[in-house]
């Protein structure tokens, strides 16, 4: 008679068989009853409504949501194959904002189908589909992203609604710059008879400052007898002057959300000091807390540690290939890293006091600081040379963030542009705001972005005079709400509240014991 142990063995081989077949939404005939009561109850796979599954980690929390905004995508496809085959595509305002690289999960997918029934299909973690009965666009205007249906990018430029012009203005004017030439939409305008979308889309290109798009739609349109009338959808001028070579949607995303941000900082910001005469004193009072930043910091990221250990391991008081116990080993050594990495970004701020562009003392040196902050495990072999190497290789998640990153070759496009923006922004709040919200937006490597955009912060804040400023662990879901709340809603008003709070109290000389709550 088989163990439990074997009964479970035996799930997870036929789990693995699925899995191996890149599915993600799993249907209930893929296993039996008594494999999926099995794998349920040990927590390998979760249901997400009735006969529909994902797999999980078996170590997940319950009320962990990171495994499902993993798999929202690739359950979504298997799903709406299933249900509908051909016979659907997402609607043309979600695909705009996909083409437009905003691969956040919605908190309601709205796809069209002839087959749809105009309900909403609830999901978990307050997700979840709704299907309008709709005819589908042609065929022609189809493609699949993801294994999903949606619409076609100059499709969904003309079939989206207006409202979207202004409720979500960085998707569209980021999907619109990917248009290379208004051909790709006048195909689709003149043979569907679109005047009116016409004089809308013209009026779009205008208010970005591409004449020559909107003054072709305008020609063509009034050539084919058409009457347009333009009108500019959005309600406020285009922020930034668009590049006509720069192809990365990437790109032109974080452009326009930095100047679309940058002023609701101001707003909120008390007025920088300046940098200090004495600077010798300034880097003293740094130093002095390192330990309070350190334990918070790593604590931030679930290591464990305590301000002893931190002060042990950077005297080097600590053995750690003598250490038998992983989790110590690895808590260590992460310690041993935040303290080379902090003395690397102290050199950094050195240079920085001394009236350097700080944007570009951060863009010559912040590899230095990944280096150090890894170094020592690669050294006790917790980590490979390889990881040593810079910028990610693969796609990388955020643990129950709706956020997704950009892909590996979009962190490449966006690391030079984060340090020009750096470089060029006159405003010290704006540089550490914006600069750890984009570091971390784009996370650009596989692991060390928060201790990495906290370093960042931390560095701009310094040029302005500002206070080295600790973000507490006790704060964590606070921080972690107003990242997300910028990643996802593009709102970066709580998170810059948020910094600003800590800042005054740094400015006060507030101890963190005795912040309290926000």
């Amino acid at each position: 008679m088989a163990t439990p142990g074997e009964k479970l063995a035996e799930s997870l081989e036929k789990l693995e068989g699925i899995q191996s077949k890149g599915i993600i939404g799993i249907k209930s005939s893929d296993l039996s009853k008594v494999h999926r009561k099995r794998l349920v109850e040990n927590g390998f796979i979760r249901e997400v409504f009735k006969g529909w599954y994902i797999s999980t980690p078996h170590e997940e929390r319950k009320g962990d949501s990171t495994s499902w905004y993993i798999s929202f995508w690739g359950f979504c496809s298997r799903y709406l194959e299933d249900r509908y085959g051909n016979d659907y595509c997402i609607s043309a305002e979600q695909s705009l904002i996909l083409h437009a690289s905003n691969n956040s999960i919605p908190k309601q997918l709205l796809v069209r189908s002839q087959k749809g029934n105009n309900m909403s299909t609830n999901l978990i973690f307050g997700t979840s589909i709704f299907v309008m009965k709709s005819p589908l666009p042609d065929k022609a205007d189809i493609e699949t992203w993801n294994g999903l249906q949606i619409v076609n990018l100059p499709s969904s430029i003309i079939h989206c609604t207006p409202s979207i012009f202004k409720n979500q203005p960085t998707d569209v004017r980021t999907a619109l710059m990917m248009i290379k030439d208004a051909s790709e939409l006048l195909s689709i305008l003149l043979d569907g008879g679109h005047s009116k979308i016409a004089g809308r889309i013209a009026g779009a290109y205008r208010n970005m400052g591409q004449e020559k798009v909107a003054d072709d739609i305008v020609k063509a349109m009034k050539s084919a007898g058409y009457d347009i009338r333009e009108v500019d959808p959005f309600e406020e001028p285009t922020p930034i002057k668009f590049s006509d070579r720069e192809n990365s949607p990437y790109v032109n995303r974080v452009k326009l959300m930095w100047h679309e941000m940058r002023g609701k900082i101001i707003e909120v910001f008390p007025k920088a000091p300046g940098i200090p005469g004495n600077k010798k004193v300034f880097l003293e009072q740094i130093e002095e807390l390192y330990t309070t930043d350190a334990y918070h910091s790593l604590s931030i990221e679930m290591y464990t540690v305590t301000p002893k250990m931190i002060e042990r391991v950077r005297t080097g008081d600590w053995d750690a290939e003598d250490n038998e116990d992983d989790k110590k080993q690895k808590d260590a050594m992460a310690a041993r890293g935040y303290w080379q990495a902090f003395k690397a970004v102290k050199k950094s701020i050195t240079r920085i006091l001394g009236g350097e562009n700080s944007g570009k003392v951060v863009n010559e040196e912040h590899g230095d600081w990944y280096r150090e902050l890894f170094s020592p495990s690669v050294t006790v072999g917790l980590l490979k040379p390889s990881d040593l190497a810079g910028y990610r290789n693969e796609q990388v998640f955020i643990g129950q963030s709706k956020h997704t990153p950009i892909n590996k070759d979009g962190v490449r496009d966006v690391m030079p542009t984060l340090f020009e923006l750096l470089e060029a922004e006159e405003h010290p709040a704006v540089r550490a705001v914006l600069g750890h919200f984009i570091f971390v937006y784009t996370h650009p490597y596989m692991d060390g972005n928060g201790r990495m955009g906290r370093f960042l912060m931390n560095a701009m804040l310094v040029s302005g005079g500002y206070p080295w400023t600790v973000i507490p662990v006790e704060q964590r879901d606070k921080y972690m709400t107003a990242l997300e709340s910028a990643s996802v809603d593009q709102d970066i008003k709580p998170f810059s509240e948020f910094i600003v709070w800590l800042v005054k109290a740094g400015l006060n000389r507030t101890p963190i014991a005795k912040l309290g709550t926000k």
